[in-house]
């Protein structure tokens, strides 16, 4: 198994997510489980993990507080 590095995001976080995966985000970020989230959100765990797993890949993040840091910063 061979590591990529990838470069800081450059464009704007906010403008590569989907609006669906914004609120996801929010209710990640007030510190909602997956399956309170998928609840919240009227989806399956599933879904909502995948949601997730496009966030980090977007944002480049590897943990819920990295996602959480960039939440907040941008007002979500």
């Amino acid at each position: 198994m061979s590591l990529t590095l990838t470069k800081p995001h450059t464009q704007a976080p906010a403008a590569t997510l989907a609006p669906r995966e914004q609120e996801a985000l929010r209710h990640i970020a007030a510190g909602r489980t997956y399956l309170q989230t998928a609840h919240h959100m009227g989806l399956s765990k599933h879904t909502v993990d995948v949601y997730l797993r496009r966030i980090r890949a977007k944002l480049n993040v590897h943990t819920t507080a990295e996602m959480t840091r960039i939440a907040i910063s941008l007002g979500l």
